[in-house]
């Protein structure tokens, strides 16, 4: 799992691809970022599959803000990115959530 920044020159917010590894994505059939960023929807950001197995999906974020997110595979399985810049506690306390700052 990794995620990409891309910071625009003329506009406030970062491109940001979030990308799920061919490791993990090739046993799911669906995968969603789900965050703050879409109100914690589980579907209204669907990830695109790629040939090998791999899924993607990239978003305009607002700089200079922290978001909490986690992908959802198979509309069941959690999974956090090994990428984030920090983790920190569901507010369940039973697991935690990936944090990317911008």
């Amino acid at each position: 799992m990794s995620i990409k920044k891309q910071y625009l020159k003329r506009k406030p917010v970062c491109k940001v691809t979030f990308r799920i590894s061919e490791e993990i994505g090739k046993s799911a059939g669906t995968a969603h970022v789900v965050g703050e960023f879409n109100n914690w929807d589980f579907f209204s950001t669907p990830m695109k599959k790629l040939k090998k197995g791999a899924f993607t999906a990239t978003l305009n974020l607002e700089k200079g803000r922290e978001y909490q997110f986690r992908y959802l595979l198979d509309n069941r399985n959690w999974q956090n990115d090994g990428g984030a810049d920090k983790f920190v506690s569901t507010p369940f306390g039973d697991s935690e959530n990936s944090v990317i700052a911008l």
